[in-house]
C-alpha cells in the first residue's frame, strides 16, 4: 500500500452512528462527493480502492437492524460476514450474541477499517481477507449485504450461496432493490426503508429487505 491506511481513514472519517443502526459507531465518510467521487487516477495514486468500507450501504444496514432486533438468529453461533466492508453487519453480529464472528473481504483496506469499527463498539471481529467464493464455511450463519449489485459476481455467488444454504448454514442477505438480487430464489424476513446518502444512491431512503436462502429449513426470528 502507498498509504498507511489507518492514518488515511482516521484522517478522511468521521465517528457516525448509521441512522437506521443509531446504536453502532463507525468511521464513515462526512461527504460521499469528497472521497467516493475521487478518479480511479487520484485513487491510484494513493493505493485506495473503491472505498466501500468508507459508507453504510443500505443492504448492509437492513441486515444490522435485523440482527439487532432479531439476536436469536446469530446467539451463540458461529458466524461469517461475507463483503464486510465497514463491518457493519459484522458488528451488529457480535452486539447480538454470536460466538464468534469473521469479517470477509478481499480488499486490504477492510481488514485496518473493520478493526478500528469493531474496537469503536467493544467487540472482537476475527477478519480474513480469502476469497470465499466456492469454499466451504466453518460457520452456522452467513451475512450478506448489498453483495447483488454486479451480474457477473452475482453469478459467482449465487451457486455458492445456495450450496452453503443446503448444506444447513442459515444465508441472510440485505438487498435494497438491487437488479441482479435473485428474488425468485429468496424468503423474504423483513423489509425496512433506509435512510442513504444520496450522492451514492440517487435517493434519500432506500426500501431494503432482508432475504433468507430457504435452505434445509427457514430459521424463525427470535
Amino acid at each position: 500500500m502507498k498509504t498507511d491506511p489507518e492514518h488515511f481513514i482516521r484522517a478522511n472519517t468521521g465517528i457516525a452512528c448509521p441512522p437506521h443502526v443509531p446504536e453502532i459507531r463507525l468511521h464513515l465518510a462526512d461527504e460521499a462527493h469528497e472521497l467516493w467521487l475521487k478518479t480511479e487516477e487520484e485513487l491510484e495514486a494513493i493505493g485506495l480502492p473503491p472505498p466501500f468500507w468508507a459508507f453504510a450501504w443500505a443492504g448492509g444496514q437492513g441486515l444490522a437492524r435485523h440482527l439487532l432486533d432479531h439476536p436469536a438468529l446469530v446467539a451463540g453461533r458461529r458466524v461469517v460476514d461475507f463483503a464486510s466492508g465497514s463491518g457493519l453487519v459484522a458488528i451488529a453480529a457480535a452486539m447480538a450474541g454470536a460466538k464468534s464472528v469473521t469479517a470477509a473481504d478481499i480488499d486490504p483496506w477492510t481488514e485496518t477499517a473493520i478493526r478500528l469499527n469493531a474496537g469503536l463498539n467493544g467487540v472482537a471481529v476475527d477478519f480474513t481477507g480469502r476469497d470465499l467464493i466456492g469454499q466451504p464455511l466453518d460457520a452456522e450463519v452467513l451475512l450478506a449485504g448489498d453483495v447483488f449489485y454486479d451480474k457477473g459476481f452475482a453469478d459467482r455467488l449465487l451457486p455458492w450461496l445456495e450450496q452453503l444454504a443446503g448444506s444447513g448454514i442459515l444465508v441472510l442477505v440485505g438487498d435494497p432493490g438491487r437488479a441482479y438480487c435473485p428474488r425468485d430464489r429468496l424468503v423474504e424476513r423483513a423489509t425496512y426503508q433506509v435512510p442513504v446518502t444520496r450522492a451514492l444512491e440517487d435517493s434519500e431512503v432506500k426500501r431494503t429487505t432482508v432475504w433468507q436462502f430457504a435452505g434445509k429449513a427457514p430459521a424463525q426470528p427470535g
